[in-house]
């Protein structure tokens, strides 16, 4: 496979911004994980007679990422308003920031309404109101799948109850809906791009991409990164949940995109090569696919099947997303008939090739 290209190989600054094309700006923020940072874009926009902008993700509720915020208000918002804010999902590093960026910062100084998909927005809505999807949660699902080891129990803990409010607080009482095939109509004057909402699965419910034929651009979210693989995981809220095949028929959806399209993904560098990457992709999952079943010559837990899928030592952020990607390439070949599972009299789900 031909190597993917990077036209910029250097990120912006948190609080900065690198301009990739006219009224398309490029910023990074913060995160405080293995994955270091998340890529947000800022778009100049305008609506009826005001100019301003519209920003796609938000980054983390955190006191780092508000800082990089408010030296993008003094700066390149050169007092314009925010005019619109979409969000491509739920998860924390893009929606983190949704309510107190609307709402113009601290200082109020905007009211800017969120764009996202129905599913995103609700499971954002219910989560960040409380519901507990991680702690203690979290450990009796996983031990169901045979977490069994107390330093493994322990860094699943360590997340705790109320995770996700940590990094999102409530957000807006109200969203603009997003569907797919959508088009939103964004930029100044010959500079106004349309953007096609284009809604991916597997990573997250209705996660949504948006794609400017015109420009051939992709903001890809989550759905394609240039050298990780996106997390497909099964969590506590839906045991019984399939998204492994979701997300490889949306990354083969993705694929009829044209090749020389230059892909904004939300981590790593911008680059060229869609066709390459999703190839890849594809290909990685056939194979961890394979390893998985094989594996499944015997017995197996979804935790011994995270050592099959993951050499490295994890710490307890990549714990968790180990142990859920390993329970979705067991679902994939469970559901596919490849597979059967059995609840032992210990509580404990074992799968194991079916004859």
């Amino acid at each position: 496979m031909a190597p993917l290209v990077y036209p910029w190989d250097e990120a912006p600054r948190p609080g900065q911004a690198l301009a990739l094309r006219p009224g398309l700006h490029w910023l990074r923020m913060p995160l405080p994980f293995a994955l270091d940072h998340i890529n947000l874009w800022l778009l100049d926009d305008e609506l009826g007679a005001q100019a301003g902008f519209t920003q796609v993700d938000c980054g983390i509720a955190s006191d780092e990422t508000r800082a990089a915020w408010q030296q993008l208000f003094d700066t390149v918002f050169a007092g314009k308003p925010l005019l619109r804010l979409v969000a491509t999902h739920f998860h924390p590093d893009h929606l983190g920031l949704a309510a107190w960026l609307a709402a113009g910062g601290d200082d109020g100084r905007w009211q800017a309404p969120l764009l996202m998909s129905d599913a995103e927005y609700l499971m954002g809505r219910v989560l960040s109101a409380g519901h507990d999807v991680s702690g203690e949660a979290m450990v009796a699902h996983f031990s169901r799948h045979g977490l069994a080891q107390s330093d493994t129990v322990m860094k699943v803990r360590e997340r705790g109850g109320g995770y996700y409010q940590r990094w999102v607080p409530p957000l807006p009482a109200s969203y603009q809906r997003l569907y797919e095939g959508d088009v939103l109509h964004i930029g100044c004057g010959a500079q106004r791009r349309q953007w096609r909402v284009i809604i991916g699965r597997g990573h997250s419910p209705a996660h949504a991409c948006l794609y400017c034929e015109a420009d051939r651009l992709l903001m890809a979210g989550d759905m394609v990164l240039p050298r990780i693989s996106t997390n497909i995981s099964v969590f506590d809220l839906e045991p019984e949940a399939n998204p492994l095949p979701r997300y490889l028929d949306s990354l083969r959806a993705l694929r009829d995109l044209p090749a020389d399209t230059l892909v904004l993904p939300s981590h790593g560098l911008p680059f060229l090569g869609l066709h390459t990457r999703i190839d890849a992709q594809l290909a990685h999952h056939e194979q961890r696919l394979g390893e998985v079943l094989a594996a499944c010559a015997r017995w197996q837990t979804a935790a011994d099947i995270v050592a099959v899928l993951f050499a490295r030592p994890l710490d307890a952020h990549q714990s968790v997303f180990a142990l859920g990607e390993a329970l979705a390439h067991l679902h994939a070949l469970w559901f596919d008939g490849q597979l059967v599972r059995n609840l032992g009299a210990d509580g404990i789900y074992r799968f194991m090739a079916a004859t």
